[in-house]
């Protein structure tokens, strides 16, 4: 998948709605799963990530998978329709789930789909700064915990150890983290 290529997972038990939708779905720019059963669906998105699930209500069924998704970086179009969409809508709309009106017009549906591509590239950078962040945390307890090593067996004070760890590790060309798990082994 190229970066400008968007997986998608539709789940609909009604035909006419999936091959619409496929029309829509082109390559290369969507990468389109389509699937009619919701167990077969739950199973594809634990093997495999797709930035956009579309899902048709199906009696309540469609409902019920949207929100055992919604935990997942996927976003979620939930196809509802009209009679239920307010009433449906206020209970997705907590999970971060789409709801689109069901039957819909191709333009409106477009630019929700635009909408769902957008929240998507906005998840992915959440995501990637998230990650970059626990490392970051992971490392300064690390270090942390290196510190305390050196405080405790090398009787140094808290800037002693510190100033040790980062000329340990200029002066060799290492990360302090890995300086700080070196002194984790020798004194942990």
């Amino acid at each position: 998948m190229t970066e400008d290529t968007h997986r998608v997972l539709v789940v609909a038990k009604d035909s006419k709605l999936s091959q619409s939708l496929s029309a829509l779905l082109i390559p290369p720019i969507f990468e389109t799963t389509i699937l009619d059963d919701f167990n077969e669906a739950r199973r594809q998105v634990t093997e495999r990530v797709y930035n956009i699930v579309i899902v048709d209500y199906a009696e309540g069924e469609g409902c019920d998978f949207a929100l055992d998704i919604s935990d997942s970086l996927s976003t979620v179009l939930l196809l509802t329709p009209t009679e239920f969409f307010e009433q449906i809508s206020h209970r997705v709309e907590i999970c971060g789930i789409l709801t689109v009106v069901s039957p819909f017009d191709m333009f409106y549906f477009y630019n929700m789909l635009k909408a769902a591509i957008a929240v998507q590239y906005k998840t992915q950078v959440l995501f990637s700064r998230t990650t970059q962040l626990k490392v970051k945390m992971e490392e300064i307890k690390q270090v942390n915990r290196a510190k305390m090593l050196l405080m405790q067996n090398m009787s140094m004070t808290e800037q002693e150890a510190h100033h040790y760890i980062e000329k340990e590790a200029m002066d060799n060309g290492l990360k302090k983290l890995a300086v700080a798990e070196n002194i984790i082994k020798t004194y942990g």
